[in-house]
């Protein structure tokens, strides 16, 4: 596949399909001294793996990508890349600096990951010929499958559907990462990308099985993290058209997914991970540890969730995996 070959389904990292199912938006390990465990970094890689997820999502905002310098950026690429034997990696690579993100891209290329996750820029808040610009100089200059990531609460500008749609059959623009929290504006870009082999995924995972029902194919999830087998679970049953085991899935889940968000993402999921022991608590400033009355609630519903897992997952059918393509 080359940039001047229309995007007609063949733009997916091996096998010319969607992303599908779950790919967890992962966590940065640090040590007490708030340098990256490497080595927790790839069991944790491992362990996700293992628990039947679709791909990784490394260093996005889950993985506080923002304190990371460049070359911790794609050490942590390459350190999850050599981790996980077949599933995917989509490196997140954007920045508000289109030379920063074209930087990013092909370093992470370089270390191996399969695909890309490109926030918007945000701060600076280009229009909309802007954004497209923005995205289609990385996908005609590093030939990877792209995923362009709508999150209007972190960057200050919407990337409008009109601007999807637009960039939707470049071969490299492989799909859509949606966290507005607009179902419409979500229902509609799956119904103007149906001509084109084009991966609709959530971005909140509260809105997950709803935008699953009009068309998105998977989600980057914060809550698989903690939570992997039951997300896969749910997202797995909803694309095989059980949506009365992912709804009750659904509404197992949404404690957590509320309780994940009762601060700033990624405060309380890199908790939750620590009170699982996945990974320590230290997190990079300006970010600090959840606050103190928050903790308590959230170990009380980790310790529900944990001793009815194998309840809950022994009233869904073992699903085959879905993973859009190996990794190499």
């Amino acid at each position: 596949m080359t940039a001047d070959t229309p995007n007609d389904g063949s733009n997916d990292p091996s096998t010319g399909e969607p992303f599908r199912g779950v790919y967890p938006a992962m966590l940065t390990p640090f040590d007490d001294t708030g340098s990256i465990d490497y080595e927790q970094l790839r069991a944790e890689a491992r362990r996700l793996e293992a628990a039947g997820v679709d791909g990784l999502v490394p260093v996005g905002s889950t993985g506080e990508s923002a304190t990371l310098s460049h070359q911790e950026h794609v050490d942590v690429v390459e350190a999850v890349v050599d981790a996980v034997d077949e599933v995917p990696v989509v490196a997140g690579t954007g920045s508000n600096n289109t030379r920063e993100a074209l930087e990013l891209s092909h370093a992470a290329k370089d270390v191996g990951a399969d695909a890309l996750l490109l926030i918007s820029p945000y701060y600076n808040k280009p229009e909309q010929r802007g954004l497209e610009a923005h995205f289609r100089e990385i996908a005609d200059t590093v030939d990877l499958p792209q995923i362009v990531y709508n999150v209007p609460s972190r960057t200050g500008r919407n990337v409008e559907p009109d601007t999807v749609v637009a960039l939707a059959d470049h071969p490299n623009v492989a799909g859509y990462k949606a966290a507005s929290g607009d179902l419409g504006q979500v229902t509609e870009v799956v119904e103007r990308t149906r001509e084109y082999d084009f991966s609709v995924l959530s971005g909140d995972d509260a809105l997950t099985l709803p935008m699953l029902s009009v068309g998105a194919t998977g989600t980057i999830s914060v809550a698989a993290n903690v939570e992997p087998e039951r997300t896969v679970a749910m997202v797995h049953s909803a694309l095989e058209g059980d949506y009365a085991a992912a709804r009750t899935l659904h509404h197992e889940l949404g404690p957590l997914f509320r309780e994940l968000f009762v601060e700033t993402n990624p405060i309380p999921v890199k908790e939750a991970a620590a009170m699982r022991g996945y990974c320590g608590p230290t997190i990079r400033p300006p970010l600090s540890r959840l606050a103190e009355e928050h903790r308590e609630p959230l170990q009380d519903l980790l310790d529900e969730l944990e001793a009815t897992r194998e309840e809950a997952l022994a009233g869904v059918a073992a699903a085959p995996a879905i993973s859009a393509g190996e990794h190499d």
